[in-house]
């Protein structure tokens, strides 16, 4: 399996803002389908089912592969769009956003509108976190008690994520790592080890990693 990076929302969350008397609440979510995206719309439009407009985007796929959005009701180009637009300028993908509005009684204009949904999209993206989806390989290490507090000080300089450390007739470690990291992660076991803990990889996946 070959796959690359790319940056999505972290976590669900949201904000609201007041712009003439209107309230936009800006909401966002990572999803991974569309079926997924289309289930947090329906949980925004129950959650505020007396607002007045539920305008919405999505972008689906680690190459941004599908793209959706609706304007809801609003002037065609002021709402979906923008909030679009926002998404594909911080790049993210795997995510919706949904910006929900409470009409204040004040005409805001083509113009307004769009600055508005703009900031609506904006201030949900902030809420939730940008990260950066790595390519990432779990792996399994055995090692022998004697072993224990050189992995352990061996592992604090290394590029990994412990998981899990399991203790039985031996100690057995589920870790993370980068799969850019990978070779010299293995070589650097190898050496350590004198050759004698063979880390066993046992799957591929996508996992958020801290930026450099």
């Amino acid at each position: 399996m070959s796959i690359k990076p790319y940056k999505t929302l972290l976590s669900a969350a949201r904000d609201e803002v007041v712009i003439n008397k209107s309230r936009f609440i800006g909401a966002g979510c990572p999803c991974e389908t569309e079926e997924q995206a289309l289930d947090f719309l329906k949980a925004e439009r129950e959650r505020y089912k007396d607002a007045n407009h539920h305008c919405y985007a999505y972008v689906i796929g680690a190459n941004m592969g599908i793209m959706r959005y609706s304007d809801d009701g609003e002037p065609g180009g002021t709402a979906g769009l923008p909030i679009i637009e926002v998404l594909k300028a911080r790049q993210v993908t795997n995510c919706a956003v949904v910006v929900t509005r409470y009409f204040g009684g004040i005409l805001l204009g083509a113009g307004g509108l769009v600055r508005a949904y703009t900031q609506g999209c904006a201030i949900a993206v902030n809420a939730c976190g940008v990260g950066t989806m790595h390519p990432t390989a779990r792996y399994l290490m055995e090692i022998p008690y004697p072993m224990l507090n050189r992995m352990d000080f061996f592992l604090k300089s290394e590029p990994v994520e412990l998981e899990d450390k399991a203790f039985t007739d031996v100690i057995t470690y589920t870790l993370l790592v980068r799969t850019a990291d990978e070779d010299g992660f293995l070589k650097r076991v190898t050496d350590m080890s004198e050759g004698t803990v063979e880390p066993l990889r046992f799957e591929e996946l996508y996992h958020p990693w801290p930026e450099a």
